[in-house]
C-alpha cells in the first residue's frame, strides 16, 4: 500500500472521526471538512515510545513500517517475521520495532486494539492475531461488522467489552497514536508499506533471502566497529 502524499496532512481528519464517533460507525464519519472544525477540541497528541522485541543491546535495529490494513504487512508476518523472530530477534542479534501506519479509520481502530491496556507485552500478541487473520476480520461489509470482528478479536486476547471501548473513546490515546505515526513516518520520508529501516538504511519490501543478506552485512558492519 502506498502513502499519498496529503496523507500525513489528512491523518488527522480520519483520527478525529475516530475520536468523536464509536468505532461502529467511524467508517461512515463526516467529511474532512467537518472533523477539521471540531480540531481545536482534539487533545494535543504525543510522541509515543517504541515497542521493541529483543535485547536493547543487539547490534542491529530493525524497524517496520506496517498498516494492519495492508496486505502486503500482512504477508510479511505470515511468511518472514517467523524466520526474523528466530533467527535474529530471540538470538540477541536483532532489535525489532514495529510502528504503525493509518491508512484509514479501520487501521486506526486496530492500532488502539493494539494498545488497549496499556500492556506492551499484549502489543505484539493482538498485533500477530491482526495480521495473521487480516482477510477475516476485514471481511465485513460494515463499519458495524468490521467493528463487530475485532471486539471479537479483542475478547480472545482477554480484553474486555467495556476496556475496548474505554480504549475507542480515549481521544487522548488516539491523537497521541496519528502523532506519532506522523512524527516518525514524516521523518523517515515512509512513502508505503511494510517499509524497513535496518540500522538507519531505509529498505523496501523484498524475499526473506534478500532480506537476510542485509541484516548480515548489517551485523558484520557492527561486529568491524
Amino acid at each position: 500500500m502506498t502513502l499519498h502524499r496529503s496523507f500525513l496532512a489528512t491523518a488527522a481528519a480520519a483520527a478525529l472521526a475516530a475520536l468523536t464517533l464509536s468505532p461502529a460507525i467511524a467508517q461512515d464519519a463526516a467529511p474532512e471538512a467537518e472533523a477539521a472544525q471540531d480540531q481545536a477540541e482534539a487533545p494535543e497528541g504525543r510522541v509515543l515510545d517504541d515497542i521493541a522485541l529483543g535485547e536493547e543491546s543487539a547490534p542491529v535495529t530493525f524497524i517496520e513500517y506496517a498498516s494492519f490494513t495492508c496486505n502486503h504487512c500482512a504477508n510479511f508476518h505470515t511468511s518472514t517475521f517467523g524466520e526474523l523472530k528466530s533467527e535474529y530477534i530471540d538470538t540477541g542479534k536483532v532489535r525489532f520495532i514495529q510502528r504503525d501506519v493509518y491508512f484509514d479509520a479501520v487501521g486506526l481502530w486496530a492500532g488502539v486494539l493494539a494498545r488497549c491496556g496499556g500492556d506492551d507485552d499484549r502489543y505484539y500478541a493482538v498485533s500477530d492475531l491482526l495480521f495473521t487473520e487480516q482477510s477475516a476480520w476485514l471481511s465485513g461489509n460494515s463499519g458495524d461488522e468490521i467493528a463487530g470482528n475485532l471486539r471479537r478479536m479483542g475478547a480472545r486476547t482477554g480484553l474486555t467489552g467495556e476496556q475496548m471501548d474505554a480504549c475507542w473513546n480515549d481521544q487522548q490515546l488516539v491523537s497521541d497514536l496519528v502523532t506519532t505515526f506522523q512524527h516518525h513516518a514524516g521523518a523517515d520520508q515512509i512513502e508505503g508499506t511494510p517499509t524497513f529501516i535496518i540500522n538507519g538504511e531505509k529498505v523496501s519490501n523484498q524475499p526473506w533471502n534478500s532480506l537476510k543478506e542485509i541484516i548480515d552485512a548489517k551485523l558484520t558492519e557492527a561486529e568491524a566497529e
